[in-house]
Order: C-alpha cells, then sequence, then structure tokens
C-alpha cells in the first residue's frame, strides 16, 4: 500500500521587497513528506530553512507555487481559515518558548485546547505535562523554570491536541547541551508515542541523523535528500 503524504510542496518560490530590491528566499522548493516521518531540513544560517518551515506551516504565503498539508491546500485559504486549520492540525515548537508569562505552565497548555473547545482541557493539560515530566512543576509561572522546563511547557503546548504535524525550528538553541539533548529525547518520544510527522529545523548534523530522511537546502534550493535507515547502517540518496 502506497504510503499517504503528510505534506507536499510545489515548486515554492519565495520573495521579499526590501526597499527598491526584491530577495529572493526560496527558488522552486519541491517536496514530499510522508505520514508519521521525521524528517530533518538540514542548512546554514541564511538557507531558507527557517523560511520554509513558515512556508510549510502557513505563517508565511509564498510568492508562487502550492502548499499542501493533511490533504489541503493552505494556498486556498484565508488567514482566518489558516488559523483554524493550523489550530486543528499543526504543533510548533520553537527555540524562544513564547509562553504567556502571567499564566501557570498549566494554563499555558490549557488555554489553546479551551479555545479549541476541546473537552476536559485542563485534565488534558495536567496529563500532558505529566507526560513532559513536569507533574510538579503545573502551578509555576515561567520565571520560576528553568530554560528546560519553559521547553517542556513550550512542547506540551505544541502536542496537547495531538496534531497531525509538529514543526520543530532550532528547539535546543537557547538550552545547553544536556538540557538540548534530554528535550530531543522527548520530542522524538512524544512523536513515536502520537504517530505524528515531525518536521525538524536544525543546523546540527547529528541532530539530523535521528530522522528517517535529511533533507539539505542551500540558497533557498534543496540540494540532496537522504534517506537514512538505521537498521541497514546506511544513507540511501533518494
Amino acid at each position: 500500500m502506497a504510503d499517504n503524504i503528510a505534506l507536499e510542496l510545489k515548486n515554492i518560490h519565495l520573495r521579499l521587497k526590501s526597499n527598491d530590491f526584491e530577495v529572493k528566499i526560496l527558488n522552486g522548493i519541491d517536496l514530499k513528506v510522508n505520514e508519521g516521518k521525521a524528517v530533518a531540513i538540514l542548512g546554514s544560517s541564511g538557507s531558507g530553512k527557517s523560511s520554509m518551515m513558515s512556508v510549510m506551516n502557513g505563517l508565511e504565503r509564498q510568492s508562487d507555487g502550492s502548499v499542501i498539508v493533511a490533504g489541503c491546500t493552505l494556498d486556498k485559504m484565508n488567514e482566518d481559515e489558516l488559523a483554524i486549520f493550523r489550530r486543528n492540525n499543526i504543533g510548533i515548537i520553537l527555540q524562544a518558548f513564547h509562553l504567556i508569562p502571567t499564566m501557570t505552565a498549566l494554563e499555558n497548555v490549557a488555554v489553546p485546547l479551551e479555545l479549541a473547545g476541546i473537552k476536559d482541557a485542563v485534565l488534558k493539560a495536567g496529563a500532558m505535562l505529566c507526560n513532559v515530566g513536569l507533574n510538579h512543576r503545573m502551578d509555576h509561572y515561567p520565571s520560576q523554570l528553568s530554560g528546560g522546563e519553559q521547553q517542556r511547557v513550550a512542547i506540551a503546548r505544541a502536542m496537547a491536541p495531538q496534531p497531525k504535524i509538529l514543526f520543530a525550528d532550532e528547539p535546543t538553541g537557547n538550552l545547553d547541551g544536556k538540557t538540548g539533548h534530554n528535550i530531543i529525547e522527548l520530542i522524538f518520544n512524544l512523536k513515536k508515542k502520537t504517530g505524528a510527522t515531525l518536521i525538524l529545523i536544525t543546523h546540527d548534523q547529528e541532530l539530523a541523523q535521528k530522522c528517517d530522511d535529511i533533507i539539505h537546502i542551500e540558497d533557498g534550493l534543496i540540494t540532496n535528500n537522504k534517506d537514512v535507515h538505521k537498521n541497514e547502517g546506511k544513507k540511501v540518496v533518494g
């Protein structure tokens, strides 16, 4: 049986105007990601990888081309429709945690569930915080949490609605090495548990090796796409 496609990019171009100049960010990206896969997008600073992620999740409108996520064409949606689609299908983890400082860890996770009309939002938020090891920190505010704990809250918030696709943009960028390693293990364990598709933006080769596929991007173009077969101990260039 053929794999189902979680995400597809068709000839994606992104151009941004700066004063009288037009800056080309993405220059014709074609990509398919199968459901349940973990895909690393690897590239240096300024390569276009974060812009590519923003186009994938509908936070940035491409200049040309088409984006299809979970069978829906994003470029046919208006901003309100995109917001609802992201709420129901997409989770996003950034290196900046973006927690609401006046809310506890539990409230930060529960509020998006409540806005989505999900029943027992507080109970589900609490269960997800337990899953990320913060059962003893639910009533603490972000300022009372370490960087690693804040990132765990952000992960719980992204994963609590059980999104079909999880985007993580340099999720360990603001953490020390040991804490970052623990956070990555947590993300992969939750991905495995929920069956979500994971798109991981990184510049870390070692981290990329944990994924099923590695996509290299430079100057707004995919330069190669590698399928990582851990069980066979080799890489196959697709």
